[in-house]
């Protein structure tokens, strides 16, 4: 019974979010569609507002690469997967997929909503490079790391709890202790709805009737007038023991609808400054990186590069939502269109960066990065709309002629790839392995 509610919970959460995703995908069987890495990876980006790496086909060994791909980076954010390997999502073993995909709810979902409430209910703060950026050093902050993040994972929970806890409160005897059996009687999720939005339901007029025809209820405003995804259904709460990790999923959701509540233009303003503070401080940090390493190894600037990258992408987290607002140019007041071009301008330079980075490698590296890039361009470029079919087949065998020229080099690339010697005259490093590794990957 559990794992059932959870498949069907898990299902509706990730289809809410990859609704979101460019372009759009869902999920019919979870246990099937996660095998082949692209709905794992769709989500993930939806999640962290990155772009991950991938292979584009279905095959084996393409599908284990990008299940690869979704896990190298949740460990990159300092989650524990334990006992969570590749091959047992490629099998699509149920407790290994739902134990995964509750590890991302909890951190992405949860974790991230319970951390505005930390400083209400005077919680540990969870600041991630405070947890983070010391772990690497010695074996001994790596536990202090741990027992930092464990005694979060509790104060989450209890966060989003006391949140509860705290709406239910404003209407009489109403109460909940647990994420279990506290929201059976249906009242506890219509008492969160009423104070988001007063008026929706009638309290008294639930007290009198029965548990499913509260959550009945409950399930069906929250579905149609705070636009929340129906994960649950009566008979899934309305049991001895529900399921726990399913009900804080779909209490969660009151919480980020709560904090979605439209801010006043003061409010956006505000931090509309605050990412251009940070814009202008990461360009001057890009722009002193480049003068600094300016007479460096070609090891040593890419290691920088990285190390630059790393912190970037933990800072942009909480200006994400002002960076890529969904509002129209239209909508966008003069600050905020200033923003959007600095913030665009920031990303070019980086990617010109990276790219004069790659042109700079040791030979025969160069060539093999040269020759990676022509061919990623190819297989990204999309084929032309052409109405003449004789036309289109035309334009195809250009490119089919145009690829097979190029794929002709794959196995001497392969060879040279795989029998670099990575050291210089005096045995120390050449490239960064992480940028070796990741041009096998590509290739």
């Amino acid at each position: 019974q559990r794992e059932f509610t959870q498949k069907k919970t898990f299902t509706t959460w990730i289809n809410s979010i990859l609704a979101k995703h460019t372009p759009p995908s869902v999920i019919s069987d979870l246990y099937i569609d996660i095998q082949q890495g692209h709905l794992l990876l769709d989500l993930l980006e939806v999640l962290s507002g990155q772009h991950l790496p991938r292979e584009k086909g279905f095959n084996t060994f393409q599908c284990r690469s990008n299940i690869e791909n979704a896990l190298t980076f949740l460990k990159s954010r300092s989650l524990k997967l334990i006992n969570i390997h590749v091959a047992d999502i490629i099998e699509g073993k149920p407790s290994i997929v739902l134990g995964l995909i509750w590890t991302i709810i909890f951190h992405f979902h949860i974790e991230e909503l319970a951390r505005t409430l930390a400083c209400t209910y005077n919680q540990p703060s969870l600041d991630r490079s405070s947890a983070v950026d010391s772990s690497s050093k010695t074996s001994r902050s790596a536990k202090k790391s741990a027992k930092i993040k464990e005694r979060w994972k509790i104060s989450a929970t209890k966060a989003l709890l006391l949140w509860a806890k705290e709406q239910c409160s404003l209407h009489g005897s109403i109460n909940v202790t647990d994420f279990k059996a506290s929201w059976r009687s249906g009242l506890p999720f219509l008492a969160i709805i009423q104070t988001l939005r007063p008026g929706l339901v009638d309290l008294e007029k639930a007290k009198s009737r029965s548990n499913k025809e509260n959550l009945r209820e409950a399930f069906r405003i929250a579905e149609l007038e705070l636009n929340i995804p129906r994960l649950l259904e009566p008979e899934d709460v309305d049991i001895m023991n529900p399921d726990e990790r399913s009900i804080m999923t779909y209490v969660a959701q009151f919480l980020q609808y709560s904090k979605n509540l439209r801010e006043s233009e003061d409010d956006v303003q505000e931090k509309v400054r605050e990412a251009m503070s940070w814009l202008a401080a990461q360009e001057k940090k890009l722009a002193k990186l480049l003068i600094d390493t300016e007479n460096e190894t070609y090891y040593q600037k890419y290691k920088e590069m990285m190390s630059f990258m790393e912190a970037f992408h933990q800072e942009k987290n909480p200006f994400l939502p002002v960076l890529l607002s969904k509002r129209s140019e239209a909508e966008l007041s003069e600050s905020h269109q200033q923003m959007r071009e600095e913030w665009d301008k920031l990303i070019s330079q980086i990617n010109e960066w990276k790219a004069k980075l790659d042109r700079m490698l040791p030979s025969p590296l160069d060539g093999i990065e040269a020759w990676l890039q022509e061919v990623e361009h190819l297989q990204a470029e999309d084929l032309p709309d052409l109405q003449d079919p004789f036309k289109a087949m035309f334009v195809f065998r250009e490119i089919i002629v145009i690829f097979k020229g190029l794929m002709s080099c794959f196995d001497s690339h392969l060879d040279t790839l795989q029998s670099f010697k990575n050291e210089d005259e005096k045995n120390m490093p050449l490239v960064l392995p992480e940028k070796l590794e990741e041009m096998k990957r590509r290739l």
